[in-house]
C-alpha cells in the first residue's frame, strides 16, 4: 500500500519549523530536523515539539 508523498521536517536559524517534500533540496537557510514521514506525521511531530512559536531572536531578547 502506498502511503503517499513523503515529507521531511526542516528548521531555520530562528528555530521555526516547516515541512518540505522529501525529494526536494531544502530552501536556502533551512536544514533537516531528522523527522521524515507523511504530511500528517510531520505536522503532528511539529505540533508536539514546537511549543513556543516565537522566533529565537525574540526569545533571546526577552
Amino acid at each position: 500500500m502506498d502511503s503517499g508523498p513523503q515529507f521531511k521536517v526542516v528548521l531555520n536559524h530562528e528555530e521555526q519549523y516547516s515541512i518540505w517534500p522529501l525529494e526536494r533540496e531544502n530552501a536556502l537557510g533551512w536544514k533537516d530536523d531528522g523527522k521524515v514521514g507523511t504530511k500528517e506525521e510531520c505536522l503532528a511531530y511539529i505540533a508536539e515539539i514546537w511549543t513556543d512559536m516565537r522566533p529565537l531572536s525574540l526569545r533571546q531578547s526577552m
